[in-house]
């Protein structure tokens, strides 16, 4: 997606006429319904220096100018592009990443991360050069043209208020990698930027390349299940950008603190779904498992764990991998620093007790604190799915301060599910009720989002989206009952819908690799078979423990199965306190429905049993 795209000699004209920033601003505020007096200054300062450094007759007037290119299957976008054809009439595209910044600093031992003044204050971020080769390479990885035309990518980073001497921070050696990949310009630098542009611009193309880039064929995003072998190996499956990446090298900073000098060190990682979470979590597994630490990565959920040990046998020892994916009951009798590192995550769903009858232990926080001499806990509190997950930023940061150890958090925004729309889940928080939010009216763009009315229409429309990769599925309300004496048998239906003559079984005995068995299209998933997990579309029947009246969602807990035990106690709890009993299953229902709807990284399909419910959602989906 571009918000803006012309040729060199308009772009020069508008600037010139101070009529850019507000195309720029109309195009952005059509696509991504928000934008703010700092971006819209960014913009006009921005383009100045762009016009300066065009300015130049060795350029071509029909090079192609684009600003703020949106990265397929992100949030994020390129500053600015220019496009054109080299000497030997090549295709060339120049990606160029624009600061405002004036000075940085070093980060520790942490690679490729710098500190600046950024967002109202001094934070870490990735180096300039890093984050325009990261943008360069997810272009590469995703967009079928560029592969098969072989159009040719040269990111750069213009810092233009920013004079750069060979002995600043920011020239450091250790970013000499990514500098080589993606070369600096600060103020001053304009003829230089000018000689990097034209070395591999000779000649215009009228925007020809442009089109191809944004018209290209989007190769599918990749899945952690898929990617995981390869990882584990050694490869490098996934670009880490922005913040994925400051969390990363902090994560491996504290780590190999605590590995030398034996202090405890928590790291507590918020981000919702889609942020990179799991991706991080295995990379921080493979990376500190190299540097010979005792490591595990701790999931409550067995979902998760299934689906990688399945895709992981044959090509590592059985022993090998459940030694590395660990549930999250299991420390209650380890000794205090007995693990190097502890990688947490859905944080959000730990417990207080262990066991089967949860009768073990004493807190799985305090456990996994003591246990490791680093911890780090990957956790969205609005995915608390069910009464007795305990696991909260608050719990984590009181259970570390009382094992004395030092603790750190840090945010995650960047977007790889929802096709990169942050405006999407903020859409769905505002929408369900969760939280308000910018996004009340819609959301912003390639996400497809379908309110269906016939349950049967919803099913053939995901088994047609499952037919081409077997990545899509069925997920449903836990509003009916698994039976578990047919658990075996598809053709027993649970889910029955009388209205539309619409069933479907629940899904069968093999729920732990229900994502990725061949015929699970069949049954449908809940909660407990698909958090921590991730599909192209997903197609979520919402049962009648969510209606909708008098503009206010409404849930009831009485609706839900009584073989779900995620609402286990409540009934106890509403005898003792009813408003807090309430206000907790309003909160467990309403987010359990975010994360179904958040689990498909192309699209979510919705069908409600209420009606009222449906035509809510229908309302507020118009802008889409």
């Amino acid at each position: 997606m571009l918000v803006y795209e012309s040729i060199k000699s308009n772009f020069l004209e508008e600037v010139l006429s101070d009529t850019i920033v507000n195309k720029i601003h109309d195009k952005y505020k059509q696509f991504f319904g928000r934008s703010n007096e700092s971006q819209i200054r960014s913009w006009r300062n921005s383009m100045q220096y762009m016009q300066n450094v065009l300015l130049d007759n060795e350029i071509p007037d029909n090079a192609g100018v684009a600003v703020e290119f949106n990265i397929p299957t992100t949030s994020k976008r390129i500053d600015f592009i220019l496009t054109g054809l080299d000497e030997q009439k090549k295709d060339s595209v120049i990606i160029i990443e624009l600061k405002q910044w004036d000075k940085c600093e070093r980060v520790g031992t942490q690679d490729d991360v710098v500190k600046t003044y950024v967002g109202g204050a001094f934070r870490n971020v990735a180096h300039p050069s890093y984050q325009a080769w990261s943008y360069a390479s997810l272009i590469m990885d995703f967009n079928e043209t560029v592969q098969k035309e072989l159009i040719d990518l040269y990111p750069c980073a213009y810092l233009h208020n920013y004079r750069i001497n060979s002995e600043d921070p920011i020239m450091d050696d250790t970013y000499k990698e990514f500098i080589d990949k993606a070369p600096l310009f600060g103020l001053g630098d304009i003829i230089k930027l000018r000689d990097f542009i034209k070395k591999y611009i000779k000649y215009g193309d009228n925007k020809e390349i442009l089109y191809k880039i944004e018209n290209g064929k989007i190769r599918p995003s990749k899945r952690l299940q898929d990617a995981l072998t390869s990882m584990l190996e050694g490869n490098k499956e996934f670009i880490l950008i922005d913040d994925q990446k400051v969390v990363y090298e902090k994560a491996k900073e504290m780590a190999l603190e605590s590995y030398n000098d034996n202090k405890k060190r928590v790291l507590i990682v918020e981000g919702g779904p889609g942020t990179g979470k799991t991706v991080l979590a295995i990379n921080l597994l493979v990376e500190l498992t190299k540097k010979n630490m005792v490591v595990n990565y701790v999931t409550k959920n067995s979902a998760p764990r299934s689906v990688f040990y399945d895709k992981l046998k044959g090509n590592f020892k059985a022993a090998y991998i459940r030694n590395l994916f660990k549930g999250s009951g299991i420390y209650y009798e380890a000794d205090k620093n007995s693990f190097d590192a502890l990688i947490v995550d859905e944080a959000h769903r730990l417990n207080e007790k262990s066991g089967m009858f949860k009768n073990k232990g004493e807190n799985q926080i305090k456990e996994i604190i003591n246990a490791s001499k680093f911890s780090i806990f990957f956790i969205d509190e609005n995915q608390r799915v069910t009464i007795s997950d305990v696991g909260s930023i608050k719990e984590i940061k009181e259970q570390a301060n009382s094992q004395n150890a030092i603790v750190e958090t840090m945010d995650l925004q960047s977007q790889f599910r929802c096709n990169g729309s942050d405006g999407y889940l903020a859409w769905l928080d505002n929408t369900l009720q969760i939280k308000n939010t910018a996004n009340f009216d819609g959301f912003d763009y390639d996400y497809d989002f379908r309110v269906i009315d016939d349950p049967n229409e919803l099913k053939r429309l995901i088994e047609e989206k499952n037919n081409i990769n077997n990545k899509s599925r069925i997920l449903a309300g836990y509003c009916w009952n698994w039976n578990g004496i047919t658990r075996n048998d598809t053709n027993v239906h649970d889910i029955f819908i009388e209205k539309y003559k619409f069933g479907m079984s629940w899904n069968l005995a093999n729920s732990s690799t229900w994502a990725i068995d061949k015929e699970s299209v069949n049954e449908a998933g809940c909660i407990h078979t698909s958090q921590g997990l991730e599909f192209d579309y997903v197609g979520v029947i919402i049962g009648e423990d969510m209606t909708f009246n008098d503009n206010e969602i409404i849930t009831n807990y009485k609706k839900r199965a009584t073989t779900d035990k995620s609402l286990f106690g409540i009934n106890t709890l509403y005898r003792k306190n009813p408003d807090e009993a309430l206000k907790l299953s309003d909160k467990v229902i309403k987010n359990t429905y975010r994360t179904l709807m958040t689990r498909g990284m192309k699209g979510c399909y919705v069908y409600c049993v209420d009606k009222k419910l449906q035509e809510y959602l229908r309302s507020k989906t118009t802008r889409v």
